[in-house]
């Protein structure tokens, strides 16, 4: 653990030598003082699941100690579309293990993510953070597991054409300067949102890239480490707001549309979990995949028409899901297989020490790297409201173990060929919903297992299942079809979604 403190990029990590989780106010109050931090921001979500601020000028220590303590009011019913303005009024109150330095103010600014409260001071049933934290709680009571996620954040840049070193159209997977024009600002943003409290992995560029009129557009993606399921929701939402900001500065557009033009790659929000006991994971036994996870993956493909209702959360997001473009359309899950919805990625289960094959001076000595195994769902983009959707799969992990023929159903739906070339087995596949519409009706029919052990909140699902109704969308492929200005139009009115 001293370790992991002494290479922590956070500086309230570093300052205070103890990790997030065991922050206190005191533990804050401490570094604001002896930091000379003049202002607090009180951050979270909207309805339109961008982060919000509420920003507060310290006036003295009793001030800034009510201020941690009780703190604030605001109108529940700017921020959510189902809460009614006659009885709106929330308090937001500070969550201590989330605070971290803001990158970008120029007056030294401590930021604090929140959670939302009744005016009876109750968490507020409907919110997403604590719909998530409900799940996770539900999960653990229930099967003793816990439960991790990390996210794959993918994005374009979008700005004016240049000549020189051009890249290869849907051919930039990997790709590096010069050809790439924008790993750069990928790689400031990875170091702002990893001292921001992210727990970052990797990032790199994707395949994505065209050029258009004046403009280029390159594709990039950056991916997390697993972490507990609700600090893994809150990194990927301040990382987006980072990404955005550190955008706006450069001078160039980004954004997490899941489509935004014909024929080329769309960007998706992967979502990597994994169950957790007795602090190992439990996705694997005895060099193999566990049981427990093939039941989770079962619970995943049962409910994953209806998980595409936050994962998969306006029109454009089923412009993506089409055939051929690593997007899965099939409910089915298999290993290494990048045209099914669960994918089972290599987990680092060969016996040999490779690291040791290409370095002549190591002496050979394998280890278990069984814990990096994860199971990755496929489906959900950057139009995620990324704190129901890792609620969803948190319930759906919790039905798995639920469902009687989970083992079962897990060995039907498993697939080791590509499916699109087999159309016997393509046949026997469910498909996911087309359409937001197809999407909601999903939902409505899938609600009880979502509102079972008063997880997720019976109005909540009828307002987003009503929400998605209304894009009127129930036959947006067919009609569309590829009339590229058509779809244009889609993808501008959601080009900033998520």
């Amino acid at each position: 653990m001293k370790e992991y403190i002494e290479m922590h990029p956070n500086p309230l990590v570093q300052y205070l030598n103890k990790l997030p989780s065991d922050f206190t106010k005191a533990d804050l109050i401490k570094y604001i003082e002896d930091n000379n931090i003049e202002m607090i921001n009180f951050r979270y979500m909207g309805w339109d699941l961008r982060l919000k601020s509420l920003n507060f000028m310290i006036n003295g220590k009793q001030h800034l100690d009510t201020m941690l303590s009780a703190g604030e009011r605001v109108d529940g019913s700017s921020l959510f579309s189902f809460i009614e303005a006659g009885s709106s009024d929330l308090y937001v109150v500070p969550r201590y293990r989330t605070a971290f330095l803001n990158p970008f103010s120029e007056i030294p600014t401590l930021d604090i993510l929140c959670s939302y409260f009744t005016k009876d001071g109750d968490p507020l049933e409907s919110a997403p953070e604590y719909i998530l934290k409900k799940a996770h709680q539900s999960l653990k009571d229930k099967t003793g597991y816990g439960f991790e996620a990390m996210g794959e954040l993918e994005y374009y840049v979008i700005s004016e054409n240049e000549d020189l070193f051009p890249a290869v159209d849907q051919k930039g997977y990997h790709e590096s300067m010069p050809f790439a024009k924008y790993g750069n600002l990928r790689r400031e943003a990875m170091r702002l949102i990893a001292q921001s409290g992210g727990d970052i992995k990797y990032g790199h560029s994707e395949v994505g890239n065209f050029s258009k009129g004046n403009l280029i557009y390159e594709q990039n993606e950056v991916e997390f480490l697993p972490t507990n399921v609700e600090d893994a929701a809150d990194q990927l939402l301040v990382a987006k707001w980072i990404m955005r900001t550190l955008a706006y500065h450069h001078g160039v557009t980004l954004t997490f549309a899941p489509k935004i033009t014909v024929g080329k790659a769309g960007s998706g929000m992967h979502v990597h979990t994994r169950l957790i006991k007795d602090g190992k994971n439990a996705m694997i036994a005895n060099g193999k995949l566990s049981n427990a996870a093939r039941k989770a993956i079962a619970g995943y493909l049962d409910l994953a028409p209806s998980l595409t209702a936050f994962g998969n959360t306006n029109p454009t997001s089923y412009f993506r899901l089409v055939p051929h473009q690593e997007a899965p359309t099939n409910i089915c899950w298999g290993d290494r297989n990048r045209s099914v919805l669960v994918r089972v990625p290599l987990g680092w289960s060969a016996k040999n020490d490779m690291v040791a094959a290409v370095n002549p001076h190591e002496t050979p000595h394998p280890r278990d790297f069984s814990d990096k195994q994860t199971v990755e769902f496929r489906c959900p983009d950057g139009s995620a409201d990324v704190h129901l959707l890792m609620a969803g799969l948190v319930v759906a992990a919790r039905h798995g173990f639920e469902m009687n023929d989970a083992l079962n159903y897990a060995e039907k739906t498993y697939v080791d060929v590509d499916i699109f070339k087999n159309k016997e087995k393509l046949d026997q596949l469910e498909k996911l919903p087309t359409s937001c519409f197809e999407s909601a009706k999903a939902l409505e029919r899938q609600k009880n297992i979502y509102t079972k052990d008063g997880v997720f909140t019976e109005g909540m699902l009828n307002w987003i299942s009503g929400y998605l109704k209304k894009f009127n969308d129930r036959n947006i492929r067919e009609e569309i079809g590829d009339d590229e200005d058509k779809i244009m139009e889609l993808v501008n009115r959601f080009f900033y979604c998520g």
